[in-house]
């Protein structure tokens, strides 16, 4: 997986999000209205299309696009 279908997926996702505007250096919250319904929506979106399962924490933890897609990877790896 690159980064690149990463975000192309993400924003396919989220209605909100312009499609060519999310950047790997985005901050989530920053983006558009943060809150728990698109955490679940992240959560199931990247456990259906990777086989990865993430949490809130792992979120949480996560500033950027890149941070949270760099969790993946290591769970992927």
């Amino acid at each position: 997986m690159k980064i690149e279908e990463f975000i192309a997926r993400i924003e396919e996702e989220f209605d909100e999000i312009e499609p060519g505007t999310l950047k790997p250096e985005s901050i989530f919250r920053e983006v558009f209205e943060w809150n728990s319904i698109n955490a679940l929506i992240l959560i199931a979106l990247v456990k259906t299309e990777y086989d990865v399962a993430i949490n809130a924490e792992d979120i949480a933890n996560s500033k950027t696009v890149e941070d949270i897609y760099r969790i993946i990877e290591s769970k992927v790896a």
